[in-house]
C-alpha cells in the first residue's frame, strides 16, 4: 500500500491507472504517509528475520527507484521491467516463502521466483496503454510508449507462457499430479487471456476489460492455491 501511494504521489495521474479508473487527487500528507507505512512494514519485517527484512528493504529500494524523479525508472522501459520484476515478482515470492517457514532459498526457489516474476511482468505493460498521454507529458518513456501495442502483446505472449512452464515444471518435480493440474490451469488461463489481449485496440473503453484480465490471472493463482490446500487436507 505504501509503495502504491508513493508512486501515485509522484505520478499525480488523472486518468485510468492500475485498479483505479478515476484515481483520487493527491494531497500533501500522502507522501510522508506512504513512507511511514513502508517503514512500519520494514520494522515488522525485522521481527520476522534479518533475511526477510533485507528482501523487504530491497523491494522498497526498487519501488523508490521506480517512482522518484531522482531516478524515475518507470520512464525507462528496461529498468522499469527490472524494478517490477524484482520487487513485485521475485521478492513477493521470497517473502511469502520465508513467511511460511521456508529456508534456505536455493536455486529451486530462485527458478520459482523467476517464473512468478515472468507471469506478473507479462501483464504489467498492459495497463500502461491507457496512461501513455499522461506519461508522455511527464517525459516518461514507458514500455507501452516505446514498444507500442504490438510489443505489449508479444511481451505477454512470451513471458506468461515461459513463466507458466517454469512453475509447472518445478511443481511437477515435487508433485507430479499437482504439476500437471497447475500446467492445465496455466494453459487455460493463458489461452483465455490471450484471446482478449490480442483483441485490444488501445481504446480507453477497454480499461475495464484489462482490469478483469489482471483479476482473472490473479484469481487463477488463488484458486489453484486453495485447491492445493484442500487436496493436501483431504490427503491427511
Amino acid at each position: 500500500g505504501g509503495a502504491t501511494v508513493y508512486n501515485s504521489w509522484w505520478d499525480k495521474d488523472e486518468g485510468p491507472i492500475g485498479g483505479l479508473k478515476s484515481p483520487p487527487k493527491m494531497n500533501q500528507w500522502m507522501w510522508p504517509a506512504s513512507l511511514v507505512i513502508q517503514f512500519i512494514g520494514l520494522t515488522w519485517a525485522m521481527y520476522i528475520g534479518w533475511n526477510y527484512a533485507i528482501i523487504y528493504a530491497i523491494s522498497m529500494l526498487f519501488f523508490w527507484l521506480y517512482s522518484t524523479p531522482l531516478a524515475r525508472w518507470k520512464g525507462k522501459p528496461i529498468r522499469s521491467i527490472i524494478a517490477i520484476g524484482v520487487s513485485t515478482g521475485n521478492n513477493s515470492f521470497f517473502l511469502g516463502f520465508l513467511a511460511a517457514g521456508g529456508y534456505p532459498i536455493t536455486f529451486t526457489e530462485d527458478l520459482i521466483a523467476l517464473g512468478v516474476a515472468l507471469i506478473i511482468l507479462s501483464l504489467y505493460p498492459v495497463s500502461q496503454i491507457y496512461q501513455t498521454e499522461e506519461d508522455g507529458k511527464r517525459g516518461d518513456e514507458t514500455f507501452a510508449i516505446k514498444y507500442g501495442l504490438a510489443g505489449i502483446k508479444w511481451f505477454f505472449a512470451i513471458l506468461f507462457l515461459v513463466g507458466g512452464f517454469i512453475l509447472s515444471a518445478m511443481l511437477f518435480q515435487t508433485a507430479h499430479t499437482l504439476g500437471l493440474i497447475f500446467g492445465g490451469v496455466i494453459l487455460t488461463a493463458y489461452l483465455l487471456i490471450s484471446f482478449f489481449v490480442w483483441k485490444l485496440k488501445g481504446r480507453e473503453e477497454e480499461y475495464e476489460t484489462v482490469m478483469r484480465l489482471k483479476f482473472f490471472a490473479s484469481f487463477s493463482f488463488v484458486l489453484f492455491i486453495v485447491g492445493t490446500l484442500g487436496w493436501q487436507a483431504l490427503a491427511l
